[in-house]
């Protein structure tokens, strides 16, 4: 006798197995007109919903490569489980690959959808489970493209005493952004040497993996921010009493305009934080970037200034700035534990909600990387100011790209 829930997971199965099966070509056949039956050729029942939470947009950084950096969610959507074995992303139109995640990678880059730091366990989704696949598709300096991207999924159907069957199928097709990103000038004056913490693109940052659901919409909207932390040539970032915000190079440094554009937002008096070096208490949503200044630079785009020194921001809402114009002083206000700018582009005139889009700097010099993953939360905690500090592999003046995650750059004075 076949049970109910036996049944049940027997036909979960069956259509896992159908699911997946359907040709590239049926389903990123987006825009082909309707079949005599009502129902184009190919189209299947699918056993995951997938989504993608941006519009892809590629950026050169500083490893010589264009990266598109994104996110595509997995939902189970029949009461099978699935083991993901391998996701490949495509150019949808050649179906040629052009990233392919499959064991360790792909481990270390399949998370929950509730906590990014940790790994999908097993790699398995199960019905109605979530999980995040991130993605940072590298492509040469030069070259074609891709118009549109299509995601390969495989997987294995977990059954009872044994594994089930292995199962491909092609999932949301996405087009690309098709503009250039953004060229800025440095978001900081008085030149010198910077540290670019927690940015793009390929490994676990705050930044990067920080998904979050704002009003009940998925989001990562600090995809392409960086943190921005002044070293002096011993590559220190504090001098003296860590937990003295004044002994930290970057306290007071200008924050300037790296376009022309339109003050949208400007918030002052929020207080410093007082724990440092640890990491302050969560404040409310609405002080989560302290004292700030939203710039509107273009239809669409937002550059977004954070953590400033309260009583220090120079302009208000309405007022037009020009490229160099003094916005404030770098300071430690909202969610900070040190003294740190942070930047990003965004597409809305707020920090929530948003979805951060890729930037370049139009001139700066590459020299080196800090070789350690150290957050701001355990910058003043370390046994000693001095950085872990390696030189440049390709070190030299680089032109609209974008620093990568940890590089050490330096801008030229304002």
């Amino acid at each position: 006798m076949v049970t109910r829930t036996r049944r049940r997971g027997l036909i979960a199965a069956a259509i896992a197995s159908i699911a997946l099966a359907a040709p590239a070509s049926a389903l990123a056949a987006q825009e082909d007109q309707a079949a005599p039956s009502g129902i184009r050729s190919g189209t299947a029942f699918a056993a995951f919903e997938a989504q993608v939470l941006t519009q892809p947009q590629a950026v050169l950084g500083t490893d010589g490569r264009r990266h598109i950096a994104y996110e595509l969610v997995l939902t189970g959507t029949t009461s099978a489980s699935l083991k993901v074995t391998r996701v490949r992303v495509r150019d949808a139109e050649t179906e040629r690959p052009l990233l392919t995640l499959s064991g360790k990678a792909l481990a270390s880059h399949l998370t929950t959808l509730g906590d990014t730091e940790t790994p999908l366990k097993g790699g398995i989704v199960g019905g109605s489970e979530s999980a995040v696949v991130w993605l940072d598709v590298r492509l040469p300096r030069r070259g074609r493209l891709p118009a549109r991207l299509d995601h390969v999924v495989t997987g294995v159907v977990q059954v009872k005493g044994g594994k089930g069957p292995v199962v491909t199928g092609v999932l949301t097709p996405v087009r690309t952004e098709r503009r250039a990103p953004v060229v800025l000038g440095p978001p900081v004056g008085g030149g010198g040497t910077w540290f670019a913490s927690d940015g793009c693109c390929t490994n676990y940052t705050h930044h990067r993996w920080g998904m979050l659901s704002v009003n009940g919409a998925l989001a990562v909207p600090q995809r392409f921010a960086i943190d921005l932390y002044v070293l002096d040539d011993q590559h220190r970032s504090w001098i003296g009493d860590p937990s003295k915000l004044a002994n930290y190079l970057t306290y007071s440094r200008p924050v300037i305009a790296a376009a022309d554009g339109v003050v949208v937002a400007a918030t002052d008096g929020f207080p410093e934080t007082t724990s440092a070096p640890g990491p302050p208490p969560i404040p409310p949503i609405d002080e989560t970037v302290g004292n700030m200044v939203i710039l509107r630079i273009a239809p669409g785009l937002f550059l977004l200034h954070g953590h400033m020194q309260p009583g220090s921001v120079r302009v208000r809402p309405g007022q037009r700035v020009k490229r160099g114009d003094v916005l404030g002083l770098i300071g430690s206000s909202g969610n900070s534990s040190t003294p740190h700018l942070h930047f990003q582009v965004d597409t809305t005139p707020t920090f929530f909600p948003t979805d951060s889009v890729p930037y370049v700097f139009d001139r700066f010099e590459l020299v080196g990387q800090i070789t350690e993953r150290i957050w701001d939360d355990d910058l003043g905690l370390q046994p000693t100011p001095v950085l872990p500090f390696a030189p440049a592999r390709n070190p030299g003046v680089r032109r609209n790209e974008m620093p990568l995650d940890r590089n050490v750059i330096v801008f030229p004075a304002s």
